[in-house]
């Protein structure tokens, strides 16, 4: 099967130009320039010629911080890895990277049994996995080296959840020694969960039970100085770090005086901190209990020093941390008690075209929006250049996107499996017109037309560390 996309501007992180593009079964086989004598010998070549004139060609996006059919809270994360994936489709994402959880006293390996079993045959576009390292002990730290020559290359460690997936200082060092030594990334997940854990207690103890408090008792301080504690502890080791949802100003503080120093330390964000805000949280009734998660959302003058971060490259990755609990029934947990709200926020079908609002804006570059949506996140996990890039020989993950539509976010059109949406109403600039995710089209005008279980599970070698 062979694929046209002519008339198109490719766009890519280091630039962009007019260029046809040739699919041949599952790859990327050439470029020429639009027009050019080479392009149009395909022409009569091609099995199938899609015409994107006046679109955007880009790599598929990449959502390296998902959280499909997890466990938490009480509850479990609405998305299956079936509805998760196909909604990502939908987005403009051709892949995701979510999470195995190693439980207290099991091994690493049968936490990625387990997620595997989840995804195996679902999935509607490819997929790999981060391993949550939850118990680390001398047997988890020499699976790590099998799991790295099994292509899980990244860890995720958490500061925050004492009781559930708290690691101490030992735990992280320990951890971050090892991955020095197998090239695996340690990512981290930086609050300083026992001094938050105080605050919540005197918090409920005043009676301060509404969702807002869930953001007033995990202050952006703590974030800071999680963020910098997690980088000494990568400094003595000399292994590189990466930090997950960063979400305020100190935090990215810390990651600013660490790469100006040259260490090897790496950040991503989220569409909900660039949008929302510690206000949301506080909307009438139990209206702010859809906008809790953790790190909370913080108040609005936290979002230009992110847009700042994004465009100097100290944050490096747009991932969504999608973890989507409905309204209804699960948010509700939580009613007389912000602690037993489930924390997380739907969001992988709405990156793309919330980050191209940046580009709309003038906060961002058309090619950084590549570079952090797609490009970054293959480099940083090790999937370029397989990913990330429309290239001879990567996979055939492209996107066509309409640069001036209009759309109206809604729970009503969304296609996650969750009843409300946070950008409910928004309006918004530029909307995916065709997704294909390995040469075959998954989405069209709007249309959904691919199958469960066309992804499949892509093995990562090690981290193209960014600095």
């Amino acid at each position: 099967m062979r694929t046209l996309i002519r008339g198109g501007l490719l766009v890519s992180a280091e630039g962009a130009s007019p260029t046809d593009v040739l699919v041949e079964e599952e790859r990327v086989a050439a470029l020429a320039a639009s027009g050019s004598q080479l392009a149009e010998s395909w022409v009569a070549g091609s099995d199938r010629v899609v015409d994107a004139t006046a679109m955007y060609v880009i790599p598929g996006g990449i959502d390296a911080h998902t959280h499909m059919d997890m466990p938490f809270g009480g509850t479990t994360s609405s998305d299956t890895f079936e509805t998760g994936t196909r909604a990502a489709a939908f987005g403009g994402t051709t892949m995701i990277v979510d999470f195995a959880i190693q439980k207290k006293g099991e091994s690493l390996q049968s936490g990625l049994d387990e997620w595997m079993a989840k995804a195996d045959g679902t999935c509607a576009i490819d997929y790999s996995f981060h391993a949550i390292l939850s118990d680390v002990s001398e047997t988890a730290l020499k699976e790590m080296d099998v799991l790295v020559s099994e292509g899980v290359t990244s860890f995720k460690l958490f500061m925050a959840y004492p009781g559930v997936f708290y690691s101490t200082d030992r735990d992280i060092l320990q951890a971050m020694d090892k991955a020095s030594g197998n090239g695996a990334l340690v990512m981290m997940h930086a609050e300083n969960g026992i001094a938050i854990d105080a605050i919540v207690a005197s918090a409920l103890a005043r009676g301060e039970t509404d969702p807002v408090f869930h953001g007033r008792t995990r202050p952006a301080e703590l974030e800071g100085e999680a963020v910098h504690r997690a980088i000494r502890l990568a400094q003595v080791t000399r292994a590189p770090v990466y930090i997950v949802h960063l979400s305020s100003t100190p935090a990215l503080d810390a990651v600013v005086e660490a790469r100006d120093r040259g260490q090897n330390v790496f950040a991503e964000t989220c569409p909900q901190y660039l949008f929302l805000s510690e206000e949301d949280m506080d909307r009438p009734g139990f209206e702010g209990a859809k906008f809790v998660c953790t790190p909370p959302l913080r108040p609005r003058e936290h979002q230009a020093a992110l847009w700042r971060g994004l465009r100097t490259d100290d944050l490096s990755v747009v991932a969504t941390d999608h973890c989507p609990f409905c309204y209804k029934e699960q948010k509700e947990l939580g009613i007389g008690d912000f602690t037993k709200i489930p924390n997380g926020l739907p969001g992988v079908e709405t990156r793309m075209d919330l980050i191209y609002q940046g580009v709309v804006s003038g906060e961002i570059s058309l090619s950084r929006w590549v570079e952090v949506t797609s490009t970054n996140p293959a480099k940083m996990f090790g999937l370029y250049p397989r990913k990330g890039v429309v290239t001879p020989g990567a996979d055939a993950d492209i996107v066509i996107y309409d640069p001036t539509a209009r759309q109206t976010i809604s729970a009503a059109t969304h296609h996650m499996a969750v009843d409300y949406s946070c950008y409910e109403g928004m309006d918004v600039t530029g909307r995916v017109e065709a997704v294909f995710s390995r040469g075959r089209q998954i989405v069209e005008n709007g249309t959904y037309t691919g199958e469960a279980g066309h992804g499949s599970y892509v093995r990562r070698g090690l981290s193209r560390h960014l600095a």
